[in-house]
């Protein structure tokens, strides 16, 4: 099982999109993804589990608005820090 992590992809020194790769199985793949705001999606996996969120604006996208979608997926909330890569450049 992987525990949470955040992949951050740049171009040019700024972030152009995150993934925030929640815990899963091994293997799991992304089977549906559903929009949840403006720039923000969850992928779900094999069992309809969430497994990962899409951060497609990085300089739009919230703390607030991250863990709102956590919260409604009955995840814990992600700590400001674990997405400091976001704001960087």
């Amino acid at each position: 099982m992987k525990g949470r992590y955040l992949e951050v992809t740049f171009r040019k020194g700024r972030p152009l999109a995150a993934y925030l790769n929640l815990a899963r199985k091994t293997g799991d793949r992304s089977l549906r993804t559903e929009s949840v705001g403006p720039g923000l999606f969850v992928d779900y996996g094999t069992e309809g589990q969430p497994i990962c969120l899409e951060i497609t604006a990085p300089d739009q996208v919230t703390v607030d608005q991250i863990n709102a979608v956590l919260k409604s997926l009955r995840l814990p909330p992600i700590k400001p820090e674990k997405l400091a890569p976001l704001q960087a450049a």
